[in-house]
């Protein structure tokens, strides 16, 4: 796919791309192992939502600070903030972007698995090389055929029931204001379970082209993975450079020729 080439003139040293679904193509270092970075919220989230399905967890579950529920953590409402510290805000008042509340829902998963929970993820993702390090929110590292396994089960589930996937794709306490990192304030700031929905968000990392219906995550490591499901595909991005204006300006253009290459 031509569109793909568009990476070689980005101010990488390192980047890898792929399409999967309607098309399926790829360019770069797609061996290399690189950090996922906050893409890895996706991941992880697909493994929390095993749990629930095995009957680990319980969705609305109290879970986090008093009056959040585990469905408030995923889907960054419980309030807690960034990194480690009590909570900024009342659950379900406003969409707090947080790598801490994705760490307090890996613990109960853990807790209740009787397992670490980088076991427990390795468990749901084997057959790939992703590994997770640390942080539940941040933590992955893994190769582009790694980031398009984790295409292919947010395309069409099999680790999840597509039931699952459906509300995990829903929005979760619709019309919570916030802020989306790099991009600023977005009211709505729309998310699912762990999965951020573009909707009618503007500015946003993906392209003009993209259907309302397209949900993703972007990392600070200079990564990203959207699927579109209107179009029928997902484009994942992994790079070595960290995530930035040359993102803000390169990103939504690429994503557009991918999407006007496919048709």
């Amino acid at each position: 796919m031509d569109a793909l080439r568009q990476v070689d003139g980005w101010p990488c040293e390192h980047v890898a791309v792929g399409v999967t679904g309607a098309v399926e193509a790829t360019h770069g270092d797609v061996e290399r192992r690189f950090p996922w970075a906050s893409v890895t919220k996706l991941a992880t989230a697909v493994a929390m939502l095993v749990a629930a399905e095995e009957g680990l967890v319980d969705l609305d579950e109290p879970a986090g600070p008093p009056g959040s529920t585990f469905r408030h953590l995923l889907a960054h409402a419980s309030g807690l903030p960034f990194e480690h510290g009590p909570p900024i805000s009342r659950p379900g008042v406003r969409r707090v972007y947080s790598n801490y509340g994705f760490e307090v829902a890996a613990a109960l998963v853990e807790a209740r698995a009787e397992m670490p929970f980088a076991d427990y993820f390795a468990h749901v993702w084997q057959g790939t090389t992703a590994v997770l390090h640390g942080s539940a929110g941040s933590g992955v590292e893994g190769t582009l055929l790694d980031l398009l396994e984790l295409a292919r089960e947010l395309q069409a589930p099999t680790r999840l029931a597509p039931e699952t996937l459906a509300a995990a794709t829903a929005v979760q306490f619709p019309g919570l204001g916030g802020v989306l990192p790099g991009f600023g304030r977005q009211d709505p700031n729309d998310w699912g379970l762990g999965l951020e929905l573009r909707n009618g968000k503007s500015p946003h990392w993906t392209g003009a082209r993209n259907s309302p219906q397209t949900f993703g995550h972007f990392g600070r490591s200079g990564t990203f993975l959207w699927v579109d499901p209107v179009a029928g595909i997902a484009l994942g991005c992994l790079t070595g450079l960290a995530f930035g204006e040359w993102a803000v300006e390169a990103w939504p253009p690429f994503a557009d020729a991918v999407l006007a290459g496919v048709g």
